[in-house]
């Protein structure tokens, strides 16, 4: 469902001469070039009466009404569900979403999300796409997001996000021993075969991923790791390339690895795990509205830390 509010500017003489998709985006500066472009092509904007369309050129002087469409989430239902927030304003929040909590709505999952929870504790994120929600996280993957509060907010951090300009950095626990850091600068899209999958292939979206060795233990590794693009399961995706998939993944880590001469503790605490070892434990970005530089950390929760601290205490009993 969507509600329609009608916004009317003059285009100024000063942008004289630009492309009505470039003087939108000054006029409305509220608005995503690429929203406004959609909305010209779709007929909600009146140029002194006339639809244009994006590449015509303005002249000054012209009446502009647009029809500006906000997306209203009326079939996503609000829920009280708790909220670890961090962080809040009248232009972002940050969440600590734990483990096991849906982003979005969607097919088997329509209740019960961070979206649902979202529009409870703020009914005016009906009228931001997605509840706000900028960048996701993975289902099984706890840690850092942040939530945009209204559409200014919303461009600023989307833009932010394209530019990469935003930091986001991962504590993963890794199969096997890596020596030392790096980069992997590896394409991801669709894996051929397996729909629900992510792969490395060829002709992929571009994806890059920093990781240094945290700590090592006697099988495991604990990185931290920095995203440089934001690709589906990229970190999971990217770790598995390596040979290094992160413990208890259930798509990329293949079958349960029990290294031997493992502590009773480590076995048990390897066997309880039953989702991937990754949490977003630092996120920073510039306040939409002060252009302050900000940022946010969060510990690992209950479950991760007691499985590394297994596994530090298996590389002491050795």
């Amino acid at each position: 469902m969507t509600e329609s509010h009608r916004l009317t500017e003059i285009v100024p003489e000063t942008l004289a001469g630009l492309r009505l998709d470039q003087a939108l985006a000054a006029l409305f500066p509220d608005y995503s070039r690429a929203r406004l472009t959609r909305w010209v092509k779709g007929g909600h904007v009146l140029v002194d009466g006339k639809h244009l369309r994006p590449r015509d050129a303005v002249h000054g002087g012209e009446e502009v009404v647009l029809a500006a469409e906000q997306e209203v989430e009326t079939t996503w239902r609000a829920q009280d569900i708790p909220l670890d927030i961090v962080f809040e304003d009248e232009a972002v929040l940050v969440i600590n979403k734990p483990a096991g909590l849906v982003v979005h709505p969607g097919a088997g999952n329509m209740d019960g999300t961070l979206s649902n929870a979202l529009l409870h504790y703020d009914p005016a994120l009906e009228q931001v796409p997605r509840a706000g929600v900028v960048h996701r996280l993975d289902k099984d993957t706890s840690g850092l997001l942040v939530v945009a509060r209204t559409l200014t907010a919303q461009k600023s951090l989307v833009e932010q996000l394209q530019a990469r300009d935003v930091e986001r950095e991962y504590l993963a626990l890794s199969m096997g021993l890596m020596t030392a850091g790096g980069s992997v600068q590896a394409p991801i899209g669709r894996h051929p075969g397996q729909r629900l999958r992510q792969a490395v292939v060829p002709g992929g979206r571009e994806a890059i991923t920093h990781y240094r060795v945290e700590e090592r233990f006697r099988a495991h590794s604990l990185l931290r790791v920095k995203l440089e693009t934001g690709r589906t399961h990229q970190i999971r995706v990217h770790m598995a390339y390596l040979k290094y998939p992160l413990v208890g993944d259930p798509v990329y880590g293949g079958r349960l690895r029990i290294p031997a001469g493992a502590t009773p503790a480590l076995i048990e605490a390897l066997r309880g795990f039953k989702r991937q070892a990754l949490h977003a434990g630092r996120l920073g970005f510039e306040h939409p509205l002060s252009g302050e530089s900000m940022s946010w950390q969060a510990p690992l929760p209950v479950d991760m830390a007691a499985l590394v601290d297994a596994c530090r205490e298996d590389s002491k009993a050795v």
